[in-house]
């Protein structure tokens, strides 16, 4: 089964009413931002792999020591999280049979550099040898046939260090056009000190799941975590961890803030309303639309913040929208980057694209993307190596 992230919204994108419509006309100053953008083939490069680990999609890139505004150092380390991975070996480019896909993978990077002999690439095994996921769904609520895959997550300096990832509990099913669906949110809570392979695993159901009762779609907190802390290294920092989320077909926006020593104390949470933080989850509000189930906010050196996301879900656009406050009011789409020459056959697809801020420098931002295919099994025959993220370097000028 391939991973699209219940991206099958975006062949609905075109029935959803837009949400920007209705809201009010950003200033000049959430409209354009001065960049240029290329290919960064150094960072792709390190994930065109042949042996062992040799695709995924669903990265997600977290410095084990919380600066989350900084630079990797030459001795920081950075944990990456990857959801649908593929487990195998490549010959003479082609997938060679006893490949296996299992459903999250980690890695870890020391240096902040795209150096593949500094990248570990992890994921269990079972007693015969076979490849396993690393995180399978293990709470009050998991259903037999449950698995993970991974969104966000951070190191909780302010609490006690502990890594928190974010886990959608996934099921099967034969009633969607992909053949799954999203049950539930969970919190994955790991010791920074054992990535990536992460022995003792904390998991614990959240009410963080996004059910529309209009019938409209699910969604999930988790999609992108901003740490607007001082240890995160956040200009003007209020303390709080804010977190995304994404909903409905439109892939509506709503956001969450706690404070680090909360973050387990759900009742700690507060949502953004459209006007105020308010203690009920049903009370959110939609802040903007078009975006991707993965994501990221980043500040800019200018103090606004951008978001990076795929445009509306699974086109072959990335784009960045811009605002002054991360509750919004944000501003248009701005076309970062066009995919389409990824895409050589017709059965291919793009999504998930997110910042990577610790991996970039102090006026570049490093993106990545995702490449799957609709006939994925068929097509990874042939392109054994289509399914990995790509990277690009956006430099603000």
């Amino acid at each position: 089964m391939m991973s699209l992230r219940l991206q099958v919204s975006c062949l609905l994108l075109t029935c959803a009413t837009s949400a920007m419509a209705q809201q009010k006309v950003p200033s000049l100053d959430e409209r354009s931002v001065k960049f240029t953008v290329e290919a960064d083939t150094a960072w792709s490069g390190v994930l065109k792999r042949t042996h062992g680990w040799f695709g995924a999609d669903g990265i997600y890139s977290i410095p084990l020591n919380g600066a989350e505004a900084k630079a990797a150092g030459q001795r920081d380390k950075t944990l990456f999280i990857f959801s649908d991975t593929m487990i195998g070996e490549v010959k003479d480019g082609t997938m060679q049979d006893g490949y296996k896909m299992i459903h999250n993978s980690t890695a870890l990077l020391t240096g902040g550099k795209p150096d593949a002999k500094q990248m570990e690439f992890f994921w269990k095994k079972a007693a015969n040898g076979e490849a396993e996921s690393v995180f399978a769904p293990q709470t009050q609520k998991t259903k037999e046939g449950d698995y993970y895959w991974l969104g966000d997550g951070f190191v909780n300096k302010e609490g006690d260090g502990s890594v928190y990832i974010f886990g959608y509990r996934m099921h099967n099913v034969s009633d969607e056009a992909f053949g799954f669906r999203e049950i539930g949110n969970t919190l994955i809570k790991l010791k920074t000190s054992e990535a990536p392979t992460f022995k003792t695993v904390k998991q614990m159901d959240s009410p963080f799941y996004l059910a529309d009762k209009e019938g409209n779609g699910v969604g999930s907190f988790g999609a992108g975590i901003y740490a607007n802390t001082k240890s995160a290294g956040a200009k003007n920092p209020d303390g709080y961890i804010y977190v995304y989320g994404v909903r409905d077909w439109a892939k509506n926006l709503v956001v969450a803030r706690v404070l680090p020593k909360d973050f387990e104390t759900y009742t700690k949470w507060q949502f953004w309303d459209g006007k105020a933080w308010v203690a009920e989850m049903d009370k959110v509000a939609n802040i903007t639309d078009r975006a991707s189930n993965e994501l990221s906010v980043i500040q800019l050196a200018d103090g606004r913040y951008a978001m990076i996301f795929q445009v509306d879900a699974m086109s072959h656009i990335i784009g960045m929208r811009l605002a002054n406050n991360l509750t919004g009011p944000w501003g248009p789409v701005i076309k970062v980057w066009d995919c389409k020459p990824d895409l050589i056959k017709s059965t291919f697809v793009v999504y998930n694209a997110k910042a990577h801020p610790t991996l970039s420098g102090t006026n570049d931002l490093l993106i990545s993307y995702n490449i799957n295919s609709l006939d994925f099994i068929n097509d990874l025959k042939i392109h054994p190596q289509l399914y990995r993220p790509r990277f690009i370097r956006l430099k603000f000028q």
